[in-house]
């Protein structure tokens, strides 16, 4: 079998970190078995046409087995109301494509130095699982400003969308080794539940699905109260679930006690569909330079692998994917190839020809 994958290079470091990934794909697992779309979208797009994500896109999208995407967004390209036009991509692919799970695995890479002392590969390794289409971000151009005097946006959290994506990363759970601090699988449920209603509702319907799993230990935090603890014990972490806002937050607080968002993968999956993409933004500061780092890309290619191998049964993927991580992690640990962030001098495309020299090396 063959995939189709939908590629949105996008803005900025975008064309550079997903022509990098494609490549390694390529590489890992030849044109036959996957096939890079290469389509239109992004802020760059949006200021030449007046359209951030065409609707021939949207469509190659809908009917392709993945999406590959760059970065989108530049400086100075927002609508009337100030908001910023990249973000706009994101947010009609995730409801055009019901794209209600936004999974950020936090994993600390060999070679790579934690901004909090002690810490080694190993010992920070859990993911977030924010709910993606609900929430603070549900109300993107629905606020209101009244007489240029006050402005409010509307929370919005059903029992549908918090069902789901508790099951998720419940099932995601059962999926892992548990928290590297005990082994234990567990859901922890990051909210505000003290204060506000509508946390205290999402609290509870993850309590009602979490009864369905015996075997995950149920725990929780409020967002305040989580910004230190994943400074001070993320070895405790296995799986957490937020509401969107929260979960957007944390997971960049996340992202950089393991050395940032350049290092850092995505993915957002709904029930059919699944686009995979950096955290990272689109950089247009050193676009063009060959100074991007591509790691993030690069780890977000591995996790569209595995969900493709899970989704279609291919064990071909799923080895492809521990190949690519074997890589990455690899060229890490050999202290000689380090991006620009790390303060080494390694550019995109130095450490993508690297990836694939380690790819030689291992074992078929």
């Amino acid at each position: 079998m063959s995939y189709r994958i939908a590629t949105i290079a996008g803005d900025g470091i975008g064309p550079e970190v997903a022509g990098a990934t494609v490549q390694v794909l390529q590489a890992l697992l030849g044109s036959d078995v996957l096939r890079f779309d290469w389509l239109d979208g992004g802020a760059g797009h949006y200021d030449k046409t007046g359209e951030v994500l065409p609707q021939s896109t949207l469509d190659a999208c809908r009917a392709s087995h993945a999406i590959l995407h760059g970065a989108a967004g530049l400086p100075g390209v927002t609508y009337d109301d100030g908001t910023e036009v990249g973000n706009d991509l994101h947010l009609k692919l995730r409801f055009g494509l019901d794209l209600y799970a936004n999974v950020r695995p936090i994993r600390l890479l060999p070679g790579v130095e934690s901004p909090l002392r002690h810490h080694q590969p190993g010992t920070i390794d859990y993911v977030i699982v924010r709910e993606n289409t609900e929430g603070l971000y549900a109300s993107r151009g629905a606020g209101v400003v009244l007489r240029d005097e006050m402005a409010s946006d509307s929370l919005v959290i059903t029992r549908k969308g918090t069902e789901r994506v508790a099951r998720f990363a419940l099932e995601l759970s059962r999926r892992r080794q548990g928290a590297p601090k005990d082994g234990k699988r567990r859901l922890t449920v990051c909210d505000k539940a003290n204060i506000l209603r509508s946390y205290a509702f999402f609290r509870r319907v993850c309590d009602e699905v979490g009864a369905e799993f015996n075997d995950v230990e149920l725990d929780y935090a409020y967002v305040d109260a989580m910004t230190v603890h994943l400074v001070k014990r993320p070895d405790f972490y296995d799986v957490i679930v937020a509401e969107n806002l929260f979960g957007d937050i944390i997971s960049d607080l996340g992202a950089a006690t393991v050395g940032g968002m350049g290092v850092s993968p995505s993915a957002e999956l709904g029930d059919r569909h699944g686009l995979f993409q950096g955290a990272h933004g689109s950089a247009p500061d050193i676009a063009g330079q060959d100074a991007a780092n591509p790691i993030a890309t690069l780890l977000s290619g591995a996790m569209m692998l595995e969900w493709l191998a899970v989704e279609h049964a291919d064990d071909r993927l799923s080895d492809a994917a521990g190949r690519l991580r074997q890589a990455v992690d690899g060229v890490l640990s050999d202290g000689r190839s380090r991006p620009r962030e790390f303060g080494g001098d390694t550019g995109c495309s130095a450490f993508t020809e690297q990836v694939l020299r380690q790819l030689d090396r291992l074992p078929a």
